[in-house]
């Protein structure tokens, strides 16, 4: 069994408390945490990486402009239902951090298509998956890569002591995404301390009117009342 450091405990604290913070949407969601896990467990680049497993359609945070080439791309997609952290997190019900390595060998893995169609030409050795929402027919995951050194136990345990941290956090950035405009501007004026009247007498519309697009905002972010949902606006989750 792998033993984290305090230092470890203090490092993923500070870390979360950074993505509460910053974190008002997926988009922000993914943005914070691709800046700040390779602090934590170093990478070469990593990505929030959104697969929708029916289809094999993927949306890709964290990448630079130019990062990939449209031919490095779809040699990855060429072999999305072979990947094995697709495989595992996906088909098999696989709910913790797993690297290239713990699902196939590495000299094994190098002979693959795989690898030396999509991982040689982007000269990365080695990646692991940490998911954090598998339902719906969705699988996200932040994943992190690295050329020539594999990731150690220590910072797959340490990864995996974020993750039902995060997944809470990815769910509730996504509920406030799938919010629409008006409900999200009726949510800005709760969390700001207005009564159901004034939001009103601000959008000109009536109180009942509010209550109704707070009673569908309720529903989305999971929470009964006001309070709540103030305090999941502000980020105070």
């Amino acid at each position: 069994m792998v033993r984290l450091r305090e230092t470890d405990f203090r490092a993923a604290l500070e870390l979360l408390g950074a993505m509460q913070e910053a974190s008002r949407d997926v988009a922000s969601f993914a943005r914070t945490g691709v800046e700040r896990l390779p602090r934590l467990v170093a990478s070469e680049f990593s990505t929030l990486s959104i697969c929708h497993l029916a289809s094999g359609r993927r949306e890709v945070y964290g990448l630079p402009a130019g990062t990939l080439s449209a031919d490095e791309r779809a040699a990855f997609d060429r072999h999305f239902y072979k990947h094995p952290l697709v495989r595992f997190h996906g088909y098999q019900g696989g709910g913790v951090a797993q690297r290239i390595s713990d699902s196939v060998p590495f000299a094994e893995f190098r002979e693959s298509a795989l690898y030396n169609e999509y991982y040689r030409r982007v000269r990365i050795d080695h990646a692991l998956a940490l998911p954090i929402y598998v339902r719906d027919g969705l699988l996200v995951s932040f994943v992190l890569n690295r050329a020539r050194r594999d990731f150690s136990d220590r910072e797959r345990a340490l990864l995996d002591l974020l993750r039902p941290h995060l997944a809470k956090l990815y769910r509730s950035t996504s509920a406030l995404s799938s919010l629409t405009a008006r409900e999200a501007e009726v949510l800005r004026w709760v969390a700001a301390g207005k009564s159901d009247a004034q939001i009103g007498a601000i959008l000109g519309i009536s109180g009942r009117t509010v209550q109704k697009h707070l009673q569908r905002v309720y529903e989305k972010l999971g929470v009964e009342s006001r309070t709540a949902a103030a305090m999941r606006a502000s980020g105070r989750r």
